[in-house]
């Protein structure tokens, strides 16, 4: 099993996602001989899971099921145990595509955290490329080198336990983008344009204040970074739904009209209103925002090595 190379099969020793619903589902290490409690009863590794295929529907020992699914960048970050606040999804497309990452490309991270990032960042440059990721602490350090290993990617990434913002990330003229995760980064600025190739590249800063984001544009100035701008993403869900509406009484000449500039094409048009005369009512789908919304997160700031 590899994050970034899809297999058939649950072997022993892959890690796997039980899907119970999509509000509900957790991470489990596959091992012989062990069982996972459910809310729908017990699955035993040995005879439910290994050999099986991914995608299987797995019967629990109370008569439930749940869905056992391969592993991927965007199920790690929502199901990932936290070791620090995570970049989600919506931050995470936006960052690869700004960044203009491809696969071949050498990235330098700071710091590592729980590794969301880290994760996508490898699926997107494998299978030639390269992460060359900095985590200040020394057990989110081990504990990111171990879930590279167990997940299949450990040749693509190389973890540092080290100070970014007084040490860099190890290496020089390398790299094609920078993302600086860390409380401040404007100290690493410097380093960070040491590590891109000398032709150039880009960078990205994330940051939850408006403080830091002020702080770490003057430093892109200072060493001579252009294209800087900032971004912060409101992602806003609309629920799609069914609604009902009374027709209005406009009277016996208004009847009239609309009889007669009825179209019967229309009638047969999934797209076009659903009309109940005898309700007196109208049927039409409509988009309305959720209630609740996940508001700020942080700002990106982008930035691009000037060639002069």
């Amino acid at each position: 099993m590899s994050f970034v190379e899809y297999g058939d099969t649950i072997k022993d020793g892959d890690t796997a996602i039980v899907f119970l619903g999509h509000e509900s589902m957790f991470p489990v290490k596959v091992q012989h001989g062990t069982v996972t409690q459910t809310k729908y009863g017990v699955i035993r590794h040995s005879t439910d899971l290994i050999g099986k295929k991914y995608g299987s529907k797995v019967t629990c020992s109370k008569g439930g099921w749940v869905f056992i699914l391969h592993p991927t960048p965007e199920l790690w970050t929502m199901n990932l145990p936290h070791r620090t606040q995570i970049l989600y999804s919506t931050d995470i497309s936006l960052i690869t595509m700004m960044l203009e990452l491809k696969p071949g490309s050498i990235v330098c991270e700071s710091g590592t955290g729980s590794g969301s990032l880290s994760h996508a960042l490898i699926r997107t440059v494998a299978p030639t490329g390269h992460l060359y990721t900095v985590e200040f602490h020394q057990q989110r350090a081990e504990k990111a080198r171990e879930e590279f290993r167990e997940h299949g990617v450990e040749h693509l990434v190389t973890v540092t336990n080290q100070d970014v913002c007084k040490n860099g990330f190890g290496v020089s003229n390398i790299a094609d983008a920078v993302f600086l995760d860390i409380p401040s980064p404007w100290e690493a600025i410097g380093h960070a344009k040491s590590a891109l190739k000398a032709e150039g590249g880009r960078i990205c800063s994330f940051s939850p204040c408006i403080e830091q984001v002020q702080r770490t544009c003057l430093a892109m100035e200072e060493y001579g970074f252009t294209e800087i701008n900032t971004l912060e993403i409101l992602l806003r869900v609309y629920n799609v739904r069914t609604i009902s509406l009374q027709i209005p009484d406009l009277g016996k000449a208004a009847e009239d009209n609309s009889s007669a500039g009825f179209d019967s094409s229309s009638a047969s048009n999934p797209g076009s209103p659903c009309t109940d005369a005898q309700a007196g009512t109208v049927q039409f789908k409509s988009g309305v925002p959720l209630r609740d919304m996940v508001g700020h997160t942080g700002y990106l700031t982008f930035a691009t090595k000037s060639l002069f």
